[in-house]
């Protein structure tokens, strides 16, 4: 499903170089990237999903080597394929839930479902949030409709970053639950970055990541 082999990468020619290891996950599979700050989690991430290309190495999903993508035909490959949970939620606060919901369909250029939407959001709990807008939402709630938000268009991969660092423990062990289900239920691999050592009992299927700079 997706398969990153001798992956290195450098943010400017004077900064250091950022070597990772090698990893895949296979469709349907999970994968934990474990780390302290400042090991590169979520630049790997941002170059498992083309935001960012390695100096080396190469990246394939699917069996479509991203180097090999350009312009908008890798927006639109990263649009088809890949649901991002970012750190932050980034909702246009303007629009209430369900229209976020909709962004990812519209950059697509395919009808919004807005029947299974309602039903994602109501498997989340948060159906009665769907006319609110972000900010009348909780922490908790936002993750769940970023959650939402990143399966809608039932992605192969789902890409979550830190989607508990602000969480207690039972917010924690919820959210991730659903997370899971929901990438079971739509047969989406999972790959989560985090420094939470919480998570860590959860996956069997992890990696830690090292600052590897050089």
């Amino acid at each position: 499903m997706i398969a990153c082999n001798d992956i290195a990468f450098q943010y400017h020619t004077d900064s250091p170089v950022l070597s990772f290891p090698n990893l895949d996950c296979s469709k349907g599979g999970k994968l934990l990237l474990l780390g302290n700050s400042g090991c590169g989690k979520t630049t790997l991430l941002h170059l498992m999903c083309g935001l960012l290309r390695p100096r080396q190495g190469k990246i394939e999903v699917q069996g479509q080597d991203l180097a090999a993508l350009k312009g908008k035909d890798l927006d639109r490959f990263r649009g088809e394929h890949f649901g991002i949970i970012f750190q932050q939620s980034h909702f246009i606060q303007s629009l209430s839930v369900l229209e976020n919901l909709a962004i990812p369909h519209f950059l697509l250029g395919q009808s919004f479902p807005k029947t299974k939407a309602l039903e994602l959001l109501e498997s989340l709990g948060i159906s009665h949030k769907a006319q609110a807008k972000p900010q009348a939402l909780s922490v908790g709630e936002q993750q769940r409709a970023s959650i939402a938000r990143a399966l809608i268009h039932q992605p192969s991969i789902v890409l979550a970053d830190e989607p508990t660092s602000a969480l207690d423990d039972d917010s924690t062990a919820a959210v991730i639950s659903l997370l899971e289900e929901q990438c079971a239920f739509a047969g989406a691999s999972l790959i989560v970055v985090t420094h939470d050592q919480r998570l860590k009992s959860r996956n069997n299927n992890r990696v830690e990541l090292k600052p590897s700079a050089s």
